[in-house]
């Protein structure tokens, strides 16, 4: 069993590596740093009475783990997004009118004038900032329970935390979210 002086030495002989580690896997800082800092809790918290000598192997583990997790996050995320061009159709070399596309499809943007879309985009670009600007915890669990629509069993298994957590960090995000996004005028 790994002594608590044991756990925190390797956590800060491993941190760097780490970290350059994950930033090469997934070429953003800001995810790195979250991803590195999860995998040291759950190491913390799962795996504590381990004997120090296979807390290497179980950190990077845990921390490969957390990084092909993150990937499936961003894979889920972008196949929400279309590719343009999911829209061409016709022949090669044919004019393609994007506008016309959508005016065709039935409750598509394309019925939308171009001040609404204009409005539209900077309100969800204002959301998005908000989310971003949240602590990692509470944005962690705000995305994984209301963008993820996972339960809030399934968040803490996630998280690695209790589901009480779970609730907490989901609760302040939407507090300190309608806060912000309030004082910029936007109501949900």
């Amino acid at each position: 069993m790994a002594t608590d002086k044991e756990l925190n030495d390797f956590l800060k002989t491993v941190d760097r590596r780490a970290f350059k580690r994950t930033v090469y896997m997934v070429r953003d800082e800001d995810a790195a740093l979250d991803i590195v800092q999860d995998a040291m809790i759950r190491l913390a918290e799962k795996y504590f009475d381990r004997p120090a000598a296979e807390l290497p192997m179980l950190f990077q583990r845990i921390l490969s783990n957390a990084t092909m997790d993150h990937f499936r996050r961003q894979k889920v995320r972008n196949a929400l997004f279309s590719n343009l061009s999911d829209f061409e159709g016709g022949e090669p070399g044919e004019d393609f009118d994007l506008l016309e596309m959508l005016e065709t499809q039935e409750g598509s943007m394309g019925a939308q004038s171009a001040a609404e879309e204009v409005s539209r985009v900077q309100t969800l670009e204002m959301i998005e900032e908000e989310v971003a600007a949240l602590p990692a915890r509470q944005r962690e669990a705000f995305l994984l329970r209301y963008w993820e629509e996972l339960d809030v069993a399934e968040t803490a298994a996630v998280m690695g935390c209790s589901e009480g957590s779970v609730k907490t960090h989901c609760s302040r995000a939407v507090h300190a979210l309608a806060k912000t996004l309030k004082a910029k005028g936007i109501t949900l």
